[in-house]
């Protein structure tokens, strides 16, 4: 993915960091564009809902972190440039389109399981877009909620080792790309391009916020990036939840 406005962000790579988000909010003072911050291993790694994420060494472990004087609303949308750059770079160094499908709002799904997470934190004006990706080796199935998506990893998947380094050749232009896009266009034609690649759509899924679990068609996602699930009661829009299939 290439766009013309793309910019380019500094690289800096770690052996090891507590989690690169909390690196990123570290360096943020002296910031003077965007900069993608990636460690061989996190010791304290988080995902969505303060859940731990684990961080062995062999794995993509990443943060872009930039200032974006954006409204929260429309800093969530960068979930939706994560997922599509994702998956755009895990194409490009499989050379496997078919393989991949994105699950609401912004997990990459390879061969049915999960492959890769995004957290969005921000502070102020810096947004810091977390990325861990399963390169080399992914949790066992029982360290998984029951009913939520098998871990996967690309090694085991496909036999490609894959250098985080390597990985994020691919990845970076990637989601420069999308984001400018985005800044350009609006969120139109990533909502599209999301819609095209995502799995499940049309069919029944269970989404679970913090109070309930909802079950319904997935039928879209709207202008918003709200999950539209068809329901017994009527239509709903679900701004944020747990999708399980």
């Amino acid at each position: 993915m290439s766009e013309p406005g793309a910019t380019a962000a500094g690289r800096i790579f770690l052996p090891a960091v507590d989690s690169t988000n909390a690196e990123a909010f570290r360096r943020a003072p002296d910031l003077t564009g965007p900069l993608w911050i990636v460690a061989e291993e996190q010791t304290a790694g988080r995902g969505r809902r303060a859940r731990p994420w684990s961080s062995p060494k062999g794995n993509f472990y990443g943060t872009l972190v930039q200032r974006i004087a954006d409204p929260p609303q429309r800093l969530g949308l960068r979930s939706f440039v994560a997922a599509l750059a994702l998956h755009d770079a895990l194409v490009a160094v499989t050379g496997l389109p078919m393989a991949f499908a994105l699950k609401w709002p912004n997990d990459v799904l390879m061969n049915g399981g999960k492959i890769s997470g995004v957290l969005l934190e921000a502070t102020g004006d810096m947004l810091a877009i977390g990325i861990g990706v399963n390169l080399f080796s992914a949790p066992p199935a029982e360290a998984v909620e029951d009913g939520a998506v098998r871990p996967v990893a690309l090694w085991s998947e496909t036999g490609l080792r894959i250098p985080p380094a390597v990985f994020l050749d691919a990845l970076a232009p990637a989601m420069a790309g999308w984001e400018a896009m985005f800044r350009l266009q609006g969120f139109a034609p990533l909502r599209s391009a999301f819609l095209t690649r995502a799995a499940r759509l049309g069919q029944t899924i269970r989404a679970r916020t913090g109070t309930e679990t909802h079950s319904g068609v997935f039928e879209t996602i709207d202008a918003e990036g709200n999950l539209i699930l068809r329901t017994a009661a009527g239509r709903i829009a679900i701004p944020a939840a747990d999708v399980f299939f």
